[in-house]
């Protein structure tokens, strides 16, 4: 009996443990609090058709769908800057932003994606 609950409190734990984000998620409000800084590097995760069609001002282009994305972040992201990340929705960017933070940088992801922040008609740049 007691082995048995020792193996259900460590599966407990791990459940827990997994469970956890090691990312933090914040609404369009916080997101422009935080672009506005300058130590901040607002990273777009869509297709560079979707970045076409319109994105965050300053806004560094690294697509989470490529077989690359992870080296061409290691190599354009700063590790000491905050990372504020978004993609269309908010699911492809939480993704990466998991990806992200595992590689020891400190990220940012836009809740609801460009799709929110355009809901509430923030700015955006087409080029």
């Amino acid at each position: 009996m007691k082995n048995l609950l020792t193996c259900l409190l460590a599966a407990l734990g791990l459940t827990t443990a997994c469970g956890q984000k090691n990312y933090e998620d914040v609404d369009t409000e916080g997101f422009a609090a935080l672009i506005a800084q300058p130590e901040v590097v607002v990273l777009d995760v869509r297709t560079s058709e979707e970045y076409l069609e319109g994105h965050l001002a300053e806004a560094l282009l690294i697509d989470v769908k490529g077989e690359d994305f992870l080296d061409k972040a290691r190599k354009a992201l700063p590790k000491d800057k905050t990372i504020a990340i978004y993609c269309r929705s908010g699911r492809r960017s939480a993704h990466a932003a998991e990806m992200l933070a595992a590689e020891g940088f400190k990220v940012v992801n836009l809740k609801g994606g460009i799709l929110a922040w355009q809901a509430e008609q923030r700015p955006v740049v087409q080029e």
